[in-house]
């Protein structure tokens, strides 16, 4: 039965907040010794966790919360178990009182999120949930951090008089750590268990069943029309209010022009009217297809007729700067080119003004205009770097992208105060979903940059915009390395590397000049991209980190490699599917032997007790000599011990006696190999690692997004073999 106190207070609490409560038939699946640990949100934790428990637990808090006036009057209500979290003590007592088949309700946290992420989990509560043999039971608290009685006032975020709160009482767990693990290797364990369980909470806190313009919405509501959301090299800051109305003028006009549900393609460069119509084509229910300039006409035009594409939106300016203009005569003769410089003219007085008004209330004007839109849909179309081979059309539909967002951000912790400087090419998953729209569903401020190519004046422009946020690939943070003054990455909060391996002196060179260390994760267009990530608490060398919440893994052993296998993923973030090159419009979900929904990312990795992942190559970059498999990468990366300063690239031709050749491909000019031969006896490397042949090139072929163009070097070195 329900206390009179309880009900009074649930009703109250119901009417103001409109708490929403699920999942309550796990706390019966508990047990009568339970651990119940929730993410500390707000003053009004212990009072939602009371009036909604069926029962009432004790709860543990920190003895110096407990003698706060401000607290006191949260606390009334229930019975308190004081202690110090570093305290063997309190850690005694507490698992003491948890084997008398009690329950009790602690915050692993051990203070409210000033961040509105995950803070530091206490080793002490690991202890308790290890030692205790109790179950435990997560309870994720979403929304009250937005409240008056949070501690986000200095996140420059809109804080709510009454916001909406959601209880959900997750399925409960046994800690079951290996009985071997003694002393500080056991605690160690039971912490990491309890982080990865909260992280699942921080993902449980979100709502991403939804679509990604109704995000930037929510949060142009959270943050205030005011705040200033992009920003590009004309340096004319776009603010929230701004965005929404011109996504809301542009999508009218693009209803009229363009076919529900049409694939529209883009072919324009890291500008804020990129983003803006990138969202407006998904306002109208169309579903822009991010068209990779640097890629070539012959790709070009495979990716329009794969992903029947009639319409691509570009830019004059852009095409005569970008020296594209031959490209697009052939782009022209396929599809029909609009240019946004004449789109002025095709929008009138009554366009505007309709957008103006909608604006004043967009969230219920949206919500009305697109209930034919499904979460399942596709939102954007996107297509592999073809760094290896013919680049495929991935389609990512919004729970795609927003349920990255929210695995992303329980990994990471980004702030609302962030300013990402986004360089990275917005045809790439990295660069649009990473680096645009989710600072964009964060209230972060972004920084668009049109070429990540310019080592020299992009350290200046992160010094001039006093950016946190930094993402690049290997190459591009090498050069950055290069020619930065020390002082240019002072207001770095975060240094994020993906899309290629992160090599040792990228990371040493970083440290010693900038004292910043490189966080490496793994990610690919398929998986929206975030599969795996260090994390500033989290950090393994040579790892790229943890799977990020709410992704499962497997390794599919291979043929020829003793150690790891192919690296096999399945989560909300994963594709819907690759377009059918027959431009039939069928979307293939993917699939293993496991069943749907299982994606073969076609990487060979590790993964350790631990949790970290280790990428050991691709599976298409291993060489076959004499029977034996050898990674290209880890050739790649014995040359970059050997020449530091320089970028390689290992790729393979046929060989009469052994089947394979390794060939190296540098950009140093003094390179022999005997000089890496050496290195590779120091390092004790067999001698299968060291290539065949080098090839000294000035500068080796990259795409877009970064990464070597290994097809170019390959057909390269054929043709010379030929000649």
């Amino acid at each position: 039965m329900v206390s009179l106190t309880k009900f009074f207070l649930r009703a109250l609490l119901r009417l103001l907040y409109k708490v929403d409560m699920s999942g309550m038939e796990h706390f019966h699946q508990a047990g009568d010794r339970a651990l119940i640990i929730a993410n500390h949100t707000s003053l009004l934790d212990g009072l939602l966790l009371y009036a909604w428990l069926p029962e009432t637990p004790v709860f543990a808090i920190n003895a110096q919360v407990a003698r706060l006036w401000r607290y006191r009057p949260f606390l009334v209500f229930v019975d308190l178990f004081t202690m110090e979290p570093t305290s063997p003590l309190s850690v005694k007592s507490m698992v003491k009182f948890l084997r008398q088949d009690k329950k009790a309700v602690i915050f692993p946290e051990g203070r409210i999120t000033t961040t509105g992420a995950q803070m530091k989990v206490y080793d002490g509560t690991g202890l308790i949930a290890d030692r205790s043999g109790a179950t435990l039971l997560p309870i994720a608290i979403g929304g009250a951090q937005h409240s008056n009685f949070g501690y986000l006032r200095d996140t420059k975020m809109k804080l709510l008089r009454f916001p909406r709160i959601t209880l959900r009482v997750m399925p409960p767990e046994q800690m079951n750590l290996d009985p071997a693990l003694q002393g500080r290797a056991r605690r160690k364990a039971a912490v990491a268990t309890l982080e990865a369980i909260m992280r699942r909470l921080s993902l449980a806190c979100y709502d991403f069943d939804t679509t990604v313009f109704e995000e930037v919405l929510r949060t142009s509501q959270l943050f205030g029309k005011h705040r200033v959301a992009l920003e590009d090299i004309t340096r004319r800051p776009l603010r929230y209010g701004r965005l929404v109305t011109n996504v809301l003028v542009l999508g009218r006009f693009l209803r009229r022009s363009t076919q529900p549900g049409a694939h529209v393609g883009l072919l324009l460069p890291n500008v804020t009217a990129t983003a803006v119509s990138v969202l407006a084509l998904q306002y109208c229910g169309r579903v822009p297809a991010m068209l990779n300039y640097s890629s070539g006409a012959k790709a070009l035009l495979h990716a329009c007729a794969v992903a029947s594409i009639k319409t691509v939106y570009t830019s004059r300016r852009f095409l005569k700067q970008a020296a594209l203009e031959p490209l697009a005569e052939d782009l022209g003769a396929q599809v029909k080119l609009v240019y946004l410089e004449d789109l002025p003219a095709c929008i009138g007085i009554s366009d505007k003004l309709l957008g103006l008004l909608r604006s004043l209330y967009p969230l219920a004007h949206y919500r009305r205009v697109a209930r034919h839109i499904s979460t399942e849909d596709p939102a954007v179309l996107l297509f592999t770097s073809g760094s290896e081979g013919a680049p495929k059309g991935v389609a990512l539909s919004h729970r795609n992208l927003t349920s990255n967002f929210a695995q992303a951000s329980a990994r990471i912790g980004f702030r609302s105060d962030d300013i990402f400087f986004s360089c990275l090419p917005l045809f790439h998953s990295f660069g649009l979903n990473v680096c645009c729209l989710l600072p964009l569903t964060r209230g972060s401020r972004i920084f668009l940059y049109p070429t990540p190519l310019h080592y020299r004046l992009i350290p200046e422009m992160v010094y001039a915009t006093n950016a946190t946020i930094l993402c690049g690939a290997n190459t591009f943070l090498k050069g950055y390395a290069r020619h930065a003054h020390p002082y240019d990455f002072n207001s770095l909060r975060l240094a994020l590397a993906g899309a290629e391996k992160l090599h040792e002196d990228t990371s040493k060179a970083w440290m010693e000049k900038f004292g910043i260390r490189i966080l490496q994760g793994y990610g690919c267009t398929e998986c929206s991209p975030v599969v795996a990530v260090n994390t500033p608490v989290e950090h393994k060398a040579q790892s790229v980190g943890r799977l990020a919440p709410g992704i499962q893994a497997y390794l599919e052993p291979v043929n020829g490699i003793e150690t790891g296998g192919r690296l096999v993923v399945k989560g909300p973030n994963i594709m819907s599917g690759y377009l059918a090159q027959d431009a039939s419009g069928i979307i293939q979900a993917p699939a293993t032997t496991r069943g749907a929904g299982w994606y073969d990312t076609g990487d060979i990795a590790t993964i350790d007790a631990e949790g970290f992942v280790t990428i050991i190559g691709r599976a298409k970059r291993f060489a076959k000599i004499g029977g034996e498999m050898v990674s290209l990468s880890t050739v790649e990366e014995l040359a970059g011990v050997t020449w530091p300063d320089f970028n390689h690239a290992a790729v393979t031709l046929p060989d009469e006696r052994k089947g394979e050749k390794i060939i190296l491909v540098t950009d140093c000019a003094g390179a022999h190999r005997k000089s890496i031969q050496e290195t590779g006896r120091q390092l004790k490397y067999g001698e299968l690692y060291v290539p065949k042949d080098i090839v000294c090139l000035e500068a080796l072929p990259v795409i877009g997004t970064g990464k070597t163009d290994y097809v170019a070097l390959t057909r390269m070195l054929q043709d010379e073999q030929t000649a």
